[in-house]
């Protein structure tokens, strides 16, 4: 007899585009691959950072004896500055706010899951995302038992996304009755951009149905229309009255300041009780990682004016990316939908006006991995992108957008980001021709 799994485990299996980095390490016939499915930013880190990084046994550093302490839960202090800073220099007030350290903003999520929904296993106060959502708050919260609800926005033919009318979102609310609304200012996947606004909008809704409002801000300042930084950081009391002490930022190292590896984030908070509990829940995890912290840690002493430099060229280097993308890709591949982000660093293309009725965009990205190729440049090459049906929380059997669409992520270097295009066209050309038979 063998011991018996947890249900839990018995039913987990890689997500699609996990399941095409394995086929792709499976493939017998190898072949250069550019790899655009994921946000793993491929951009050097803050020179700031970089020098902690290269210098981890200077005198000043606290691991010039070569030994690894561990640090209090809620993190080091320098590094929760460094959290508080970055929002400051974004023109945002954080007298008030608290920060609490984590392993990365995935780490954060599931906390904050924890702490503003309701009990495992049950149905009360689920956690309300925008669909299309980024795939880890489902999956955090199935690990942790607790449920979702959803309401979908729109892609347009356009290339723009529409959010869903308040009136929609506040019908789900009255229904299901969440007990925290997840909104992401610079929005992964769609590149939707929140402006202070809608952000005013959607902090009302909280405050008149007792919500947490959770503000993913991962892509903070990553934003390529003329609006003014967005943030739940910029929710005042004069604006929406009562926000106070509902409000959590999702806080993160790896996009911004392109540091996907060292696995640093933040729980911000202005509810000094939730700090406190958050704190509390964590220690079972001891603390986050500390050679990470130290290094982010580094920009608690940068200028403000500094960092808005920082800010500057990265919207710079993607917006130049995004324009020479989606350009061309329209251009190439007539009636193909492909979305022309407003922020973060991803572009969701659909194929729906020129695939046969039952294209899979799974299908498609396992084919990719596992034997699709095309001639580039005299070398065998493949293109790893991320569908979309797993970014929409839409049970099975009902119509999922997501199964025509795809997601690019402007991650690889500008030589390869210029390869996309022709990569995708041809290969979803070929993909297409080998179905058919």
């Amino acid at each position: 007899m063998q011991p018996q799994m947890s249900a839990h485990f018995q039913s987990r299996m890689p997500s699609a585009i996990r399941l095409a980095q394995i086929r792709f390490m499976e493939r017998k016939e190898k072949a250069a691959v550019v790899g655009v499915a994921i946000g793993n930013v491929s951009l050097p880190t803050h020179p700031a950072m970089q020098k902690r990084m290269f210098n981890l046994n200077a005198p000043e550093s606290p691991f010039k004896d070569g030994v690894v302490k561990y640090t209090a839960t809620v993190g080091f202090e320098e590094t929760n500055r460094a959290f508080l800073n970055i929002i400051a220099s974004s023109g945002f007030n954080t007298d008030g706010l608290y920060s609490q350290i984590t392993d990365g903003g995935s780490q954060a999520m599931e906390l904050i899951i924890i702490g503003t929904c309701g009990a495992a296993g049950t149905k009360d106060k689920p956690l309300l995302l925008i669909d299309a959502a980024y795939t880890n708050y489902k999956a955090m919260a199935d690990r942790t038992g607790r449920a979702t609800v959803s309401v979908q926005r729109t892609l347009l033919d356009s290339g723009k996304f529409t959010l869903p009318d308040l009136s929609q979102i506040e019908q789900v609310i009255e229904k299901h009755k969440p007990g925290a609304m997840v909104v992401i200012p610079y929005d992964n996947p769609t590149g939707h951009f929140y402006n202070q606004e809608t952000m005013i909008a959607l902090g009302r809704l909280c405050v008149k149905h007792n919500l947490w409002i959770i503000s993913d801000e991962a892509y903070r300042e990553l934003f390529y229309v003329p609006e003014k930084t967005s943030s739940v950081w910029g929710l005042t009391e004069q604006d929406v009255p009562g926000i106070a002490g509902r409000r959590i930022s999702i806080e993160t190292a790896s996009k911004v300041w392109n540091a996907c590896g060292l696995r640093i984030g933040a729980i911000v908070t202005d509810n000094k009780e939730y700090n406190k509990r958050s704190i509390a829940e964590n220690t079972a995890n001891l603390c986050p990682n500390v050679i990470g912290q130290y290094i982010f840690g580094a920009l608690a002493q940068e200028k403000r004016e500094d960092l808005q430099k920082w800010y500057a060229e990265l919207r710079n280097y993607y917006q130049k990316m995004m324009t020479a993308l989606t350009t061309e890709l329209r251009e190439i591949l007539p009636g193909v939908i492909v979305s022309s982000p407003d922020a973060s660093i991803y572009s969701v293309v659909d194929v729906k006006n020129i695939a046969p009725a039952d294209f899979d965009a799974k299908d498609f990205v396992i084919w990719c991995a596992s034997e699709g190729k095309t001639d580039f440049e005299g070398a065998p090459t493949t293109l790893l992108v991320s569908p979309m049906e797993e970014f929409y929380t839409i049970p099975k059997g009902e119509h999922n957008p997501g199964k025509t669409q795809m997601r690019i992520a402007y991650v690889e270097i500008p030589e390869n980001m210029r390869k996309v295009p022709r990569l995708f066209a041809d290969l979803f050309c070929a993909y297409l021709k080998a179905k058919k038979g």
